[in-house]
């Protein structure tokens, strides 16, 4: 009896997270869809509104227990991406991330291990895309990434901050705070992008640096901050994510 009780109490220490994750599906699909509905309303309102970003929403209000259940479903769901990242099956990590999460990723894009991304569902991989072992990616404001875009070891996108100058430290970004990466621009380990940033098609960032403003097409930048040092071959024509090393 002993021996089957401690048997169970092992299955559900290795096994309970993603037992917990099955059944909790359909709430986290649900609640994943419900942000990025408000994002892309947002994002139609600021467009229809001109170049001026609109308001940030009001935070709804919600009794004590909804809010309590809330914060600890995130909770869940940001410690269950971590868990994600690490499976050694570049399959089951992908079909998690676009079928639980919600995340637009396009055929044949690869995510290599440990991989921290905050709001999967605001987050769009174009095809033939690779992403970076230990990538972080807080696509809150939207991050779309092209097709056949590298992204190297260690690299960190955001897209929200706090307001130095607000004294109470709030986030006052929206969505004109997201970051775009078109295709065949490469992004060396270690680099690191700001919110607002544009990367043009081709571009290289050198490893180390810090982009804090937009890179034109074919430019090679470096340096903290980022700037041009060179220019790229236009006639680029390599398609990535044929192959994938196993367990990684």
């Amino acid at each position: 009896m002993l021996l089957w009780i401690l048997l169970l109490l092992l299955f559900t220490v290795i096994f309970g997270k993603w037992i917990l994750l099955l059944l909790l599906t359909p709430v986290i699909r649900l609640v994943n869809r419900h942000w990025r509905e408000i994002f892309f309303q947002r994002k139609r309102e600021e467009k229809s509104a001109g170049t001026d970003a609109a308001p940030a929403a009001q935070p709804v209000s919600r009794p004590l227990p909804v809010r309590e259940g809330m914060r600890y479903l995130t909770g869940f769901m940001r410690y269950m991406d971590f868990q994600i990242g690490r499976i050694p099956s570049h399959h089951v990590r992908r079909w998690l991330l676009r079928h639980v999460y919600l995340t637009d990723i396009k055929d044949h894009a690869v995510v290599y291990w440990g991989s921290e991304i905050r709001c999967h569902s605001r987050l769009s991989v174009g095809a033939h895309s690779v992403i970076g072992d230990r990538a972080l990616l807080d696509a809150r404001n939207g991050i779309s990434i092209g097709e056949n875009v590298n992204l190297s070891s260690n690299v960190s996108i955001y897209t929200e901050q706090h307001d130095h100058e607000d004294p109470d430290f709030k986030s006052t970004s929206d969505t004109h705070y997201g970051v775009r990466i078109d295709d065949r621009a490469w992004l060396g380990p270690n680099t690191i992008v700001l919110p607002r940033v544009h990367i043009g098609e081709g571009a290289v960032v050198a490893a180390g640096a810090v982009v804090t403003k937009d890179v034109e097409p074919f430019t090679i930048v470096a340096g903290i901050p980022a700037r041009p040092v060179g220019k790229r071959n236009t006639g680029l024509r390599y398609t990535l994510g044929k192959s994938y090393t196993p367990f990684y």
